[in-house]
């Protein structure tokens, strides 16, 4: 899997959904149970950072069938619709609360985020995640029990520039080793920065 390079994912219509069309839970009979999705954009610095800790984890678990690792460059419904029919959600995610350093790494559960904008876990044309995953359970969708979220604090994630900042390039290792752990453990912890 490389998602970090692949453009065509920022350019697809509604309808074609994610960039791994063919792993999608909707196209297969048996799917992994948990997901880990890179939310961000490549072309747009600091903000591709949930791409490139994507991408390495998924070097490290190759092979393994209980896992799925993907990119995604979109928030609130349509992110809650690529979560359906997984049992665990892991996602990868630059934030700017201008109250830590560039680089810092963070995680917690969904439902335990202040601020429910932060990232591309929401859109200004579109319900917060919180909200698309509450309207999704009141509908019937299969939606993950557990929706964890790795968040890198990063700043200048809206200028044209497909590098990472030092910092946030910095912390590249450390927040995959997050989600490798949590992966093996399914516990979620804070990063001893």
């Amino acid at each position: 899997m490389s998602c970090g390079n692949n453009v065509e994912s920022l350019l697809m219509t509604e309808d074609e959904g994610s960039m791994a069309d063919e792993t999608h839970p909707s196209s297969v009979l048996r799917h992994p149970s948990s997901i880990v999705l890179g939310l961000g954009n490549p072309l747009l610095g600091a903000d591709g950072v949930g791409w490139r800790i994507a991408e390495e984890c998924a070097k490290r678990i190759a092979g393994r069938s209980d896992v799925q690792v993907d990119c995604f460059a979109r928030g609130g419904l349509s992110l809650m619709e690529r979560l359906i029919g997984y049992d665990r959600a892991i996602l990868i995610d630059a934030i700017n609360t201008g109250g830590k350093p560039a680089g810092a790494v963070e995680c917690f559960r969904l439902e335990d985020l202040t601020n429910p904008n932060a990232g591309h876990l929401a859109s200004a044309h579109d319900a917060t995640l919180q909200t698309a995953m509450k309207m999704g359970r009141a509908l019937g969708a299969r939606l993950p029990r557990e929706v964890i979220v790795v968040a890198v604090e990063a700043e200048n994630v809206y200028d044209f520039s497909e590098e990472l900042s030092s910092a946030v390039a910095a912390a590249v290792p450390r927040a995959t080793e997050m989600v490798m752990t949590m992966l093996e453990n399914r516990t979620v912890s804070q990063p001893s920065d």
